[in-house]
């Protein structure tokens, strides 16, 4: 067996072993020992230690202890908690008046009042502007695209030497609004059945078709309506030509009683009767109630011009979804879940006064029809053509 020690300190190994590891310091060694770990500039036996802060608080202490009478301990009272306050000015490190561009402490009165009203005339553009941008977010979002259609529209005016066409004259003249209604969830079948009821009808006629409707998607066709309604006048201006006929019309649709609930709620022959809704219906100040012949041959009374009434109205598929119908002997049926929208176009009764004036123009421009009209014969054959 070899070893990486030598053999002659394995001998010393042993023996160190077998030593005790502790080591005793001399006493005559601790104090210069103690002495290094004073600090430099030690302390001194004539060194004042009396603290004044502390005195000073002892003797008031036994000041107040003494005038009261009473032991130290119960003379411990909570300090007060100081509150701070906000600064008077707008801010804590300039005073408004340097803020001003252009302020000096020299000025004189009447030059810091005109600095002043051209500072504060500044400020009132700068709130236009910063107004009219997050205006703009809503009304003007996508600037380009009104500047292409700009561009575009002066294109046609110059070609056309200033002449409007007649969609364009129409579009200038005529009010309309366009409603979408969100997703439904129904088929486009069972919806179409119910917007072919109120398609060419005023609102205030198509309301009382679909509240006595058995249909159950007939409820949301008539907030849709209503909403459409609320979105034409807000948004087109559309209805408010008539003024109070037309703000009694508007309170009529919205107070009745059966509105947007199911119909065995509500019973015309057993329920009570609203007597806003008897109330005679105001008269338009202005204007001569007149029958127009509408596109399908049938009559009309117009009473408002300014009455808005459904030109169109269709439905679209939305989105659908699948599940399954588990059944019996583990067949399963899946079942689709359908979505439906449907669209309204309003518009005032004044188009269609102007569409019912279009057609008698052009009933009255009819020529007579003759069965052997009088014309000259163009071409001749010497043989008969069958």
């Amino acid at each position: 067996m070899s070893a990486r020690i030598p053999s002659r300190r394995l001998g010393q190994s042993a023996l160190a072993a077998l030593r005790p590891h502790t080591q005793w310091i001399p006493s005559s060694s601790i104090a210069s020992i103690a002495q290094r770990n004073i600090s430099f500039g030690g302390k001194k036996d004539n060194d004042d230690l009396t603290n004044p802060l502390i005195e000073d608080y002892l003797s008031k202490k036994a000041k107040r202890a003494g005038a009261k009478g009473k032991d130290e301990s119960a003379d411990a009272v909570r300090p007060t908690p100081r509150t701070g306050d906000f600064a008077v000015t707008p801010t804590s490190l300039f005073l408004p008046e340097k803020e001003i561009p252009g302020w000096r402490p020299d000025l004189s009165p009447q030059e810091e009042l005109e600095l002043k009203a051209k500072y504060h005339k500044r400020e009132q553009q700068v709130a236009v502007k910063g107004e009219k941008k997050l205006m703009d977010m809503t009304i003007d979002p996508d600037q380009k695209a009104r500047r292409r259609l700009e561009r575009k529209l002066v294109i046609s005016g110059v070609k056309r030497h200033g002449r409007m066409t007649k969609a364009q004259k129409l579009l200038r003249t005529e009010r309309q609004s366009l409603y979408q209604s969100q997703l439904l969830p129904t088929s486009t079948k069972k919806l179409q059945k119910v917007v072919n009821q109120i398609a060419g009808k005023t609102v205030s006629e198509a309301l009382v078709q679909l509240r006595f409707s058995k249909k159950r998607v007939a409820r949301d066709v008539i907030k849709g309506l209503e909403i459409a309604q609320n979105e034409a006048i807000a948004a087109r201006g559309m209805g408010l030509a008539g003024e109070e006929a037309a703000v009694s019309r508007w309170k009529k649709q919205r107070t009745a009683t059966d509105a947007g609930r199911p119909k065995d709620t509500w019973d015309y022959k057993t329920s009570k009767k609203d007597g806003s809704l008897e109330a005679k219906p105001v008269k338009v100040p202005f204007f001569k109630d007149t029958t127009i012949q509408l596109k399908d041959g049938s009559k009309k009374v117009v009473r408002d011009p300014s009455e808005i009434y459904i030109d169109q109205a269709w439905v679209g598929p939305g989105e659908s979804w699948k599940s399954p119908e588990f059944r019996a002997r583990g067949a399963i049926n899946m079942l689709k879940h359908r979505t439906t929208s449907f669209s309204v176009l309003l518009k005032e009764e004044k188009t269609r006064l102007r569409i019912s004036d279009e057609i008698q123009k052009k009933r009255d421009n009819r020529k007579l029809w003759t069965a052997l009209p009088d014309r000259p014969v163009t071409s001749q054959r010497q043989y008969c053509l069958w």
